[in-house]
This record gives C-alpha cells, sequence and structure tokens, in this order.
C-alpha cells in the first residue's frame, strides 16, 4: 500500500464519519422538534435541513445547522418555523405566530 492509497483510504473513512455525524443530527432535530410540537400541543408535518456548515463554535470544530419545519396549531394552516443546532445541541427554536 502506497502513501497515496493510504491517504485516499483515510479520505473515505473520514467522509463516510462525517455522513453519518450529519445524519445522526437529522436525527436529533427530528426528536427535538418532534418532542417540542407535542409540548405545545402542534402537529409537525415536514422538517427539512436547510443548511450545514464547519463551525468552530465552542472551542472545537463541528456542524452548524439551519432546519426549517412546517407545523399546524389547528390542523387546517400552515405555518415555517426554523431551528438551528451545532453538533447535536439546539441553539434556537423559532416559530412564527400562529393560529391555535
Amino acid at each position: 500500500m502506497t502513501l497515496a492509497e493510504l491517504c485516499l483510504t483515510m479520505l473515505l473513512g473520514f467522509i463516510g464519519i462525517q455522513f453519518w455525524r450529519i445524519r445522526g443530527i437529522s436525527e436529533a432535530a427530528y426528536q427535538h422538534i418532534n418532542r417540542y410540537c407535542e409540548t405545545h400541543q402542534l402537529q409537525l408535518l415536514t422538517l427539512a435541513r436547510k443548511s450545514t456548515k464547519l463551525t468552530f463554535k465552542y472551542g472545537k470544530p463541528d456542524w452548524h445547522s439551519e432546519f426549517q419545519f412546517e407545523f399546524s396549531g389547528n390542523g387546517e394552516d400552515r405555518y415555517t418555523g426554523d431551528m438551528v443546532l451545532v453538533g447535536k445541541k439546539v441553539l434556537r427554536t423559532h416559530l412564527p405566530p400562529y393560529r391555535v
């Protein structure tokens, strides 16, 4: 095995690990927003990742992810909220005013 093959193998392994890390962050976001909606008696309709970028917040490199979600307060209307995470830690969840 040459040095180039070793570097390529390590690079592919790193990309795979980061893929699973981002998937874990998405699952944590879904669990958080689902719990949030249940607590506030809202119906969660959709959840989508808006952006993901590398950040050095809190002194270590981690993923800064923004999610958009749609929810309903009365079962008829649809509203869009957003949530920001660094790693699996939720920084902010914002909902617009909605009809109950």
